[in-house]
């Protein structure tokens, strides 16, 4: 009997634990779609900032744009490098 209820406490606290790992993970999730940041892209050797963009936006626009490589600089806006602006 003691057994059963020593069980059935865990399985509880196991689901509940679970069910608050799953409800945190779409906040995450959605909180990188908001967050703006830089985003650069390489063409033919040559480095330019496409704006400041949330990541998978990024990512699509540096598909379309066809660059050579690319990164996304989280919260930070497009730099020049020192060439005004």
């Amino acid at each position: 009997m003691r057994a059963r209820q020593i069980a059935r406490r865990s399985a509880l606290i196991g689901l509940v634990v679970l069910g608050v790992i799953t409800a945190s993970e779409p906040a995450d999730r959605d909180q990188r779609w908001r967050l703006t940041g830089g985003c650069y892209c390489r063409i033919a050797g040559e480095m330019r900032c496409l704006g400041e963009l949330p990541e998978p936006q990024c990512a699509r626009r540096c598909g379309d744009e066809l660059c050579d490589d690319w990164f996304w600089l989280e919260r930070l806006p497009c730099w020049t490098w020192g060439y005004g602006g």
